[in-house]
């Protein structure tokens, strides 16, 4: 059937279908294990999506449900693609990629974090992306180092 046939939505419809690239990071793509398992679950639900809406009859509405797995199926498979796996730290003498770290803050609030890799950083599941500021400062430090200062200023705890 020609394209002339189809029944071509308004430019709303075009500008659901048409979505921008998610952003790749500039930092290095160093994840965990766990992070790099994650990555391909999420994947493989990506690819069954667009998989799903390739079933879809009506035109319109297969472009509205693929325009997001698609999208997701790009970006996760570079991001699989350039992943760096890095082991868990064997040392917990400073803090590393992989280390949960516990700091008491200059107000007295103790917290904390695994340093992982920047897909998986959930901060409110207890992890952050190594490229944070709170993680960069505390890379290479060790227990009862402090770092930053004034209301700023943490103090490390615990390394595990």
């Amino acid at each position: 059937m020609s394209v002339a046939f189809t029944k071509e939505e308004s430019a709303e419809t075009a500008s659901e279908t048409l979505l921008p690239d998610r952003p790749i990071s500039p930092h290095p793509n160093l994840v965990t294990e766990a992070g790099f398992n994650a990555l391909q679950a999420q994947l493989a639900e990506a690819r069954a999506a667009y998989e799903a809406a390739q079933a879809i009859e009506d035109v319109n509405e297969k472009r509205r449900q693929s325009a997001v797995p698609l999208r997701d199926l790009r970006y996760l498979t570079e991001r699989l693609r350039t992943a760096q796996v890095m082991p868990d730290p064997v040392a917990t003498d400073v803090v590393a990629f992989g280390s949960t770290v516990s700091f008491s803050r200059a107000d007295g609030r103790v917290q904390t974090y695994r340093i992982v890799g920047e897909d998986e950083a959930d901060p409110k599941a207890g992890s952050i992306s190594f490229v944070a500021p709170v993680a960069r400062s505390l890379m290479g430090k060790a227990v009862g180092d402090v770092v930053g200062s004034g209301a700023q200023e943490i103090e490390i705890l615990s390394i595990a």
